[in-house]
């Protein structure tokens, strides 16, 4: 939070940052919660992509990426933060309430985005943990259904009480009148889960070494690069040994100016 004992008169932001308000929060255990702040009337950015928020710290103010959860048309902007102990900045943002006020960059940016994907017939969008916040924009954009036959959602996590917003993708978006119908025929979500027993157990890397996970997916025994497009969203060495995979088989890492078979978020690993 930014001094939410103060007036708004009083608070200022840099240049490049505007000053916005937290109109929810929902926590989802004791480490992982997710808010929405007021959106900037100027503010525009693609799903998948990333923006700086913040408090205010001695000196300049204590700034972060995180990925926008919210879809593109949304009103609020949405984050999915975990708590880290002692972090500088997760350990004041936990505590935020609405009314409180952080900071908010002013451009949106990250390599996390569809347009650095070749046409396709099957989305991938593979998370862990957090990582699972830009495919929420994502799954929630029009536009992905019409550009892709299926979109398949694999979430990791350590527990079960970890899989935030499993109710919203279970339902398909059921509340969102733009993409439910076109979620509830095309959108897979396959929740997993590595320290308790679950309908799926493992990491996402095993699921595709062992092939397991396609016995939940219909015509499918192996990502296939002449079909298949792939983004990939989680810790940092989810993301290598994903990439390494991928690229052992014929896919190629796509970018805004050279789109390809698979993508990543360059800044989350770098």
């Amino acid at each position: 939070m930014v001094h939410a004992n103060l007036p708004d008169c009083l608070i200022k932001a840099p240049p490049n940052l505007t000053l916005e308000t937290v109109c929810s929060v929902k926590h989802w255990n004791d480490n992982l919660f997710s808010f929405n702040i007021t959106r900037p009337a100027s503010f525009r950015f693609r799903s998948g992509e990333f923006v700086m928020i913040g408090i205010a710290s001695e000196g300049a103010p204590l700034l972060r990426p995180y990925s926008i959860a919210s879809p593109s048309y949304s009103d609020e902007l949405e984050f999915l933060s975990i708590y880290v102990p002692n972090g500088p900045l997760t350990s004041r943002l936990r505590a935020i309430a609405p009314g409180d006020k952080i900071f908010l960059g002013k451009k949106a940016t990250g390599t996390l985005v569809t347009d650095a994907l070749l046409e396709g017939e099957r989305l991938f969008l593979l998370s862990s943990g957090t990582g699972l916040a830009p495919f929420l924009s994502i799954a929630r954009d029009p536009d992905i259904y019409s550009r892709f036959n299926q979109i398949i959602l694999i979430h990791c996590v350590r527990q079960i009480k970890d899989l935030a917003f499993r109710q919203n993708l279970e339902s398909s978006f059921a509340d969102d009148y733009l993409v439910r119908d076109q979620a509830l025929l095309q959108l897979l979500y396959i929740p997993t889960v590595t320290r308790e027993k679950f309908k799926t157990n493992g990491r996402i890397t095993d699921l595709l070494n062992n092939k397991s996970i396609f016995c939940t997916i219909n015509g499918l025994n192996k990502l296939n690069y002449m079909t298949d497009r792939v983004m990939i969203c989680g810790g940092k060495q989810m993301i290598i040994d994903i990439s390494s995979t991928l690229t052992r088989n014929g896919f190629t890492e796509g970018s805004n100016s050279r789109p390809g078979h698979f993508v990543i978020e360059k800044a989350f690993i770098e």
